[in-house]
This record gives C-alpha cells, structure tokens and sequence, in this order.
C-alpha cells in the first residue's frame, strides 16, 4: 500500500510539474512575468486624444496577456523624458515612449540600458538594435478622411488644423489634401497651424485651436480636420457655438482616436468622424512580441494593410459614404492610390 501511495504522489507530482511548466490553464497570456513601463507625453493619460490611445492598448495588454504595467507622464515642459525612460527601465522588460519628442531622450536611455527593449511611437529614427519605431502611414487614413469631407461638404469649402508645423502633422495635411482633391478637385482648403517649432504648444493649446476653427468657420468652411492634439478640443466647441449662433451646422474631425466617443455630450453631433491612427494596436502588438519572445528593433510601419490607420462610424453620421470609403482604402492597399506623405 505505501508502494502504491508512493507511486500514485509521483505521478501527481510529475503531471503538476509539467502543467506548471506549459503555464497550465492561465488565462492571463503568458505575460505574468514580464513587466511594461509606458511614459506618456505631455498631457499624459486623459488627453481623448494621442496618449489615450496608448493607454487603451496598455490596458488591454495588462487585461489580455496579464503584463505588470507602470507608467507616468513627461512635465509641462517634457523636460523630464530623459529621467521617466531610466526609472521605468530599473523595473520593466520592455519600455515605450509615446510621441516623437522621445527621440534623443529614448537614444540616450536605451544605450544606458542595453539590457531593456524600448519601443518610441511616432519615431524612426532611433537607431539601436533594443529599440523598436513604431510610425503610421498618418497621409492613407487622413486621405480617408479628406474624401469624407469632400463627399459632406455642402459649401465646397474645408479646413485642416495643424498642431505644429513639422514633417509629422505635414503627412496629415498631404493625406487629406490629396483625398479631398481626389473627390473634387475644385473644393477650396483652408490650411493653418497653430504654433512653430520650436514652439510646440500648438498640440495642447484649446484655446487657440477653438480661436483658429472659429476663423475657418466665419470664413466658409464647413467641415474642419484636425491634427493638433490636445487643442482639437476647440475645435469641437467652435463647432457647436458656430452652428447654434448661426443656426446651420458644421462639423469637426477628430484625429488619432475615435473622438466622437470621448468629446463629451453636447459635442458628439458636431463630429462627423475621426481619423483613427491605432497606436492602441501598435503598443499591444509590440507587447505581444516582448510577451511571445519575438521582440525586434527596427522600424514597424502601420497602415491601412493592417488597419494601422482608418476612420470612425460613431454617430452614423458618414454611414451613407462607407462604401465609397471602403473602395478607397482597398485601392491605396493594392496600389491603384498612392497617397503623398509629403506636400
């Protein structure tokens, strides 16, 4: 009897050995040992714009695969990048830093920490083998977007706002551009940036956004686009003031995540749809790799192929061009469009 009890625990003991080495019947992914650090810009979580979709991507990553997870945000000045990337490094596996702006404090964290991945959104230019830049083909989804507008727009009239006037927010510009003359080329552009390096207020600044989209308005613009951050947020309220003091409707375009769902009520009937730019899906599927043991340095590219970039439906407001849009996304897949991500 006490062969057969010796025997019967070995067993168990060898069958709890291997179902903890496979990770058993875990629902958390198989990333409970690997720790995430995330450093947001300026504005940090709850911007409804840029670093929000980063944290969504964080948070079904801690939900999805059961990563441990960290994050802070830069100051107002950002003047601390450099410092959140080497704290955030001491603890995690695999440390990113949402926005371009990273570039030269990632380039000098990354070296000092060899050892660690790190992975910059919006950013290629990070050239070592623990870094990973993840950038977006911004010009395909924001040509989505101009043929929206030029498919909507009642005064053959629309406006694009710009943060900054750098390269990045100029993708922006040239994607939009070149879908709205795609629809019609005898559509006007009312084209503006609000603030130039090295100033880079122009991305968290409402105010002057709200004052720039007013001007558009007054001037004939029907439908305004934005890639300007934080400072869209004036623009979706110059919409609704305009139209209410005017008693005519005009819209708004959010950018990087669907803003129709995160402006507020009041001002979701003023957004006619959203340019989305997945950093949500960048940051997790960067996360899958660091969890899968497949983490590599280089530059990812998301675009429409992988529904990188596209647009929103919330609201129902541009449900009646879908179809329209939809051909358009298949053809820049296939080559037929090839969209200018320049000027």
């Amino acid at each position: 009897m006490r062969k057969q009890f010796a025997l019967l625990f070995s067993v168990v003991l060898a069958f709890a050995l291997v179902a903890s080495a496979c990770g058993g019947d875990d629902e958390g992914g198989g990333g409970e040992d690997v720790a995430i650090g995330l450093v947001f810009d300026i504005g940090g979580r709850g911007d409804q714009s840029f670093n929000d979709s980063a944290a969504a991507g964080l948070d079904q990553a801690e939900e999805d695969l059961g990563i441990g997870a960290s994050e802070a945000s830069a100051n107002d000045d950002g003047s601390n990048r450099e410092e959140l990337l080497n704290l955030q490094a001491d603890e995690s596996d695999l440390v990113f830093g949402v926005g371009f702006l990273f570039a030269e404090p990632m380039t000098n964290a990354a070296g000092a920490n060899p050892e660690v991945n790190f992975a910059i959104v919006d950013d290629a230019s990070v050239d070592l083998p623990n870094v990973a830049g993840l950038v977006f083909a911004e010009q395909e989804g924001s040509f989505l977007i101009g043929a929206a507008a030029a498919l909507k727009t009642t005064n053959n009239k629309v406006g694009f706002i710009g943060g900054v006037s750098i390269d990045l927010i100029k993708r922006f510009e040239a994607g939009f551009v070149a879908g709205v003359k795609h629809i019609n080329p005898d559509i006007e552009i009312d084209i503006q940036y609000i603030s130039e390096p090295p100033d880079f207020s122009g991305f968290t600044d409402p105010a002057a956004g709200k004052i720039v989209a007013q001007s558009m308005f007054e001037d004939g613009s029907d439908i305004v686009y934005h890639a300007a951050g934080g400072s869209g947020g004036g623009l979706f309220q110059a919409a609704k003031e305009y139209s209410e003091a005017n008693n005519t409707k005009v819209w708004a375009i959010g950018v990087d995540s669907d803003q129709y769902l995160t402006a507020g009520e009041g001002l979701q009937e003023y957004i006619l749809t959203s340019m989305l730019k997945r950093v949500d899906v960048a940051v997790f599927s960067t996360i899958q790799s660091q969890v899968d043991g497949e983490f590599e340095g280089g530059t990812v590219v998301f675009d429409l192929s992988v529904d990188g970039v596209g647009y929103s439906t919330s609201g129902g407001y541009i449900d009646d061009i879908t179809d329209q849009l939809d051909g358009l996304k298949q053809e820049i897949i296939d080559g037929d469009i090839v969209v200018p991500s320049t000027v």
